[in-house]
């Protein structure tokens, strides 16, 4: 396995849980969330690095070390925060892989214009109880 450079935006739920796992896969992992009490959420193996900062800030995102990253996931419980993340990161910083949660499904056209992927968990959970019901 090849160790890749990956920056998180959101330390929440998700965000920590994805960096957790990474790190321990031995990826170089970068945390950025707004507030310094999120990086609780991160185990004690966790090897990465946490910045407390607004990743919408491009100072946030450059002492992230942004530009060498291999992916970006933009994991905040906010759509338009995600957004804007992910399109610096893809517009600016031409990270190859940029990947936002989003909660409102029509939005997802949006990103996609951006060439932007989503993961939505709305999405998601209609596809899974639509599963249930055909």
């Amino acid at each position: 396995m090849t160790s890749k450079k990956v920056v998180i935006v959101g330390c929440g739920r998700l965000g920590s849980t994805i960096a957790n796992d990474l790190s321990a896969d031995g990826h170089q992992v970068i945390v950025i969330d707004n507030h310094e009490h999120s990086f609780d959420k991160l185990t004690t193996a966790f090897s990465g690095y946490k910045i407390a900062g607004d990743a919408v800030e491009l100072q946030t995102l450059a002492d992230a070390d942004i530009a060498d990253a291999d992916y970006l996931f933009a994991a905040t419980t906010e759509d338009n925060t995600n957004l804007m993340v992910a399109q610096v990161a893809k517009q600016i910083f031409d990270i190859p892989l940029v990947v936002a949660r989003v909660y409102d499904p029509y939005r997802e056209a949006i990103y996609a214009d951006f060439g932007v992927e989503t993961i939505s968990p709305t999405r998601l959970s209609s596809n899974a109880f639509h599963n249930l019901v055909n």
